[in-house]
């Protein structure tokens, strides 16, 4: 047994005759009676006190830490008392990565994590917690794939604080825990006459950018911060090296999405449009903070601006050139007097890059050059995104088949083949 279990209300003293017997404590009757110690695995003693006629409760409780020790299971009952928010808290000061995600997450955690179980202590985390938390939040966050993401960034959380011998198991992780499934509808793709009707359907200055998103697939951050410098107009390359981030409210330079600067081809098509552009509207020259907002000062010319002559402020675009311009081009319905504009979600700039994609798909392109030119970080994605949009593999067997056994046959085998111009394998 680890430690022992020591009797509060007696204690043993020698008799006159120097006898050991035992003896009333000035605590009899009063309080808990027994006190189960031990030695933690940092080498302070920890304890947990019991009623009367608990003793065997007592025992069973040490038998059980000694057990979880030998496991690797053991969490120490003061930290354990660490509610889920104050843990939380201290994980999202320390998240690595980029500033936007550990905001992201912030976020996610104090909207719909804390409000449900904030105050509980991570020690009393069950599975049933986490099921009940996942079914309340069907009511408040409609998307399934939003809430995978919430509740990945709450497994996040406990799974660290199983690392750090806080908790025993991560609940999330539970066989009972189903987390919300996620049924994505397949990405489609605009056609060439959409691209081309937003792109009229907006201001002259900014029609470049549909240019580039769709001819290049560079995110909205990436094409309104890019750059004089990362054009290669001689060689037919763009370096995608940075891109424009709003970060509380304040706009920085900051790295690609996770970190990927790229290469991408120029077609010379973008190029052409980009040189028109700056001959229309010269580059500006834009300072902004590295990374955060308290990062050190970058210059960089932009090729894209806004109506005052300052960068591209991304939400008022949004807002009031794009959506207006979708409605002008028929992709988005008009709004009521006094109405938003209807969510744009599957229709903002991102629907740019679907179209690069299924263009560069549709010619041939293997997944591995478009997963690097889109900068993600796994081609296995790039594949589950746009498997769809892939010719088909039985397509191709047709055209294959079809091709070899239509080609002609100008050679001669001989009079004992002379049975007309058919192959002898086709019907």
């Amino acid at each position: 047994m680890a430690g022992h279990v020591q009797d509060r209300w007696y204690k043993t003293e020698p008799d006159a005759n120097g006898k050991p017997r035992r003896v009333k404590t000035d605590r009899h009757g009063t309080g808990m009676r027994y006190r189960a110690r031990y030695i933690g695995p940092d080498g302070t003693e920890k304890s947990k006190s019991f009623p009367d006629r608990q003793k065997r409760r007592a025992e069973d409780w040490l038998n059980a830490v000694e057990a979880d020790m030998s496991r690797g299971q053991y969490t120490d009952p003061k930290t354990s008392r660490t509610t889920f928010q104050q843990y939380a808290g201290r994980w999202v000061a320390a998240h690595a990565g980029e500033v936007n995600s550990r905001e992201a997450a912030e976020r996610r955690l104090r909207l719909h994590a804390y409000p449900y179980f904030g105050s509980r202590p991570l020690g009393s985390f069950q599975p049933s917690h986490i099921r009940d938390w996942i079914a309340a939040l069907e009511t408040s966050v409609p998307a399934a794939s939003h809430r995978r993401i919430i509740v990945g960034t709450v497994s996040a959380v406990l799974s660290a604080a199983v690392d750090d011998g806080v908790l025993s198991k991560n609940p999330c992780k539970a066989r009972s825990v189903k987390l919300p499934r996620e049924s994505p509808a397949p990405v489609v793709p605009w056609t060439l006459d959409q691209v081309d009707a937003v792109r009229t359907a907006l201001p002259e200055r900014f029609r470049v950018a549909v240019t580039v998103g769709a001819g290049c697939g560079m995110r909205q951050g990436e094409v309104f911060g890019l750059s004089l410098d990362e054009l290669d107009h001689d060689g037919g390359w763009v370096a995608v090296r940075h891109q424009l981030k709003r970060i509380r409210g304040k706009y920085v330079f900051a790295p690609p999405k996770g970190g990927k600067v790229r290469d991408v081809p120029l077609p010379e098509a973008v190029s052409d449009a980009l040189r028109a552009h700056l001959k229309r509207f010269p580059p500006i020259e834009v300072t902004l903070p590295w990374r955060t907002p308290e990062g050190p000062p970058v210059t960089r010319q932009l090729l894209l601006s806004g109506t005052r002559g300052l960068h591209v402020r991304v939400s008022h675009f949004n807002d009031h050139v794009w959506k207006p311009a979708l409605v002008d081009a028929g992709v988005l319905p008009a709004r009521e007097e006094g109405e938003r504009y209807a969510s744009a979600r599957e229709h903002g700039m991102h629907a740019l890059r679907h179209f690069y994609a299924s263009l560069l798909l549709d010619a041939g392109e293997n997944v591995r050059a478009l997963s690097q030119y889109l900068g993600h970080s796994d081609p296995g994605f790039t594949l589950r995104t746009y498997t769809h949009l892939m010719p088909s593999s039985e397509g191709r067997t047709r055209q294959a088949v079809d091709n070899l056994f239509q080609r002609p046959r100008n050679h001669d085998h001989g009079p004992e083949t002379a049975q007309g111009d058919e192959h002898p394998l086709a019907e």
